[in-house]
């Protein structure tokens, strides 16, 4: 595996590998890595002729500072996880080469940004967007490969580059779980025994909305999973939502494509997952 730490060995690399007509596969991370993430590379490598995947704890994207300073870090790891699945290049910059002093950035992506991570995370996803435009323009990856878990990152991240024209292809990746349920996160090693046993309870309750889902009675499957996840003991419930795949908003009788989605602080530790409910039909 091949190794960079500047955008500009990189670019030279891949401007090569792109001379010689290979497709480029993206896997953007923030490290920690774990076997969603290793998944989502194993699907690159199907589609692709390259595979890179990046390594960066994007500071922008934390509106906490704590959060930040807390967030895993394990690129020893990490590197000997990518190198198990042949992954080919590695890109791990410092964040000096991916920012410079009091750089300014604002992208419109509407209500979608405010709405569910959004209200709970205020500028997240201008970080977020912010890091991903300038990854793109540096890998100009053909498709670049993401995870269900972080569903509206997904979202918006699509409509980044609807609105930018960037000609990059976007795939969405299935949530992989352990398996007692819990959907795998770099933060899930932040969890204590006690925690790890509590967490389950996200998951649990997502399977019980999916096996009694009954799109004329959303109102009470969520009133019963907020009861459920509430009296979970050592989970703060932060939202959950039976909400529209395609804009977030409250899903109703007649939405097309419906996912529930979950936000709770267990422990210190904050965790998101989701469940698609209806899609495609």
């Amino acid at each position: 595996m091949k190794i960079f730490t500047t955008k500009e060995t990189l670019a030279q690399y891949l401007l090569q590998t792109r001379a010689m007509g290979k497709t480029i596969g993206f896997v953007p991370t923030m490290g920690a890595l774990h076997a969603g993430h290793l998944s989502l590379i194993e699907q690159a490598q199907q589609n692709n002729d390259e595979v890179v995947c990046s390594i960066f704890v994007n500071p922008s994207q934390f509106n906490d500072p704590k959060d930040l300073e807390k967030y895993p870090r394990t690129i020893e790891a990490d590197i000997k996880m990518l190198e198990q699945v042949k992954c080919d290049v590695l890109f791990n910059p410092a964040v000096n080469e991916i920012y410079d002093d009091n750089e300014q950035w604002h992208l419109n992506t509407g209500e979608l940004e405010y709405l569910l991570e959004g209200k709970f995370r205020p500028g997240h996803y201008q970080g977020v967007t912010q890091v991903v435009y300038k990854l793109f323009n540096i890998v100009k990856p053909d498709t670049a490969y993401f995870g269900q878990k972080d569903y509206q990152q997904f979202l918006i991240i699509s409509k980044m580059a609807e609105q930018l024209n960037m000609p990059v292809k976007l795939v969405m990746c299935p949530i992989r779980r352990e398996a007692d349920g819990l959907a795998m996160s770099s933060r899930n090693i932040q969890l204590t025994a006690e925690d790890r046993v509590h967490a389950l309870i996200l998951s649990k309750t997502l399977n019980r909305v999916k096996d009694s889902f009954d799109r004329n009675k959303l109102a009470e499957l969520k009133q019963e999973a907020d009861r459920m996840i509430s009296k979970e003991p050592g989970v703060e419930l932060e939202y959950f939502e039976i909400a529209d795949g395609d804009t977030l908003h409250q899903a109703n009788e007649k939405t097309k494509n419906i996912i529930a989605l979950v936000a709770a602080r267990v422990g210190i530790t904050r965790l998101i997952d989701n469940v698609l409910l209806v899609h495609g039909s």
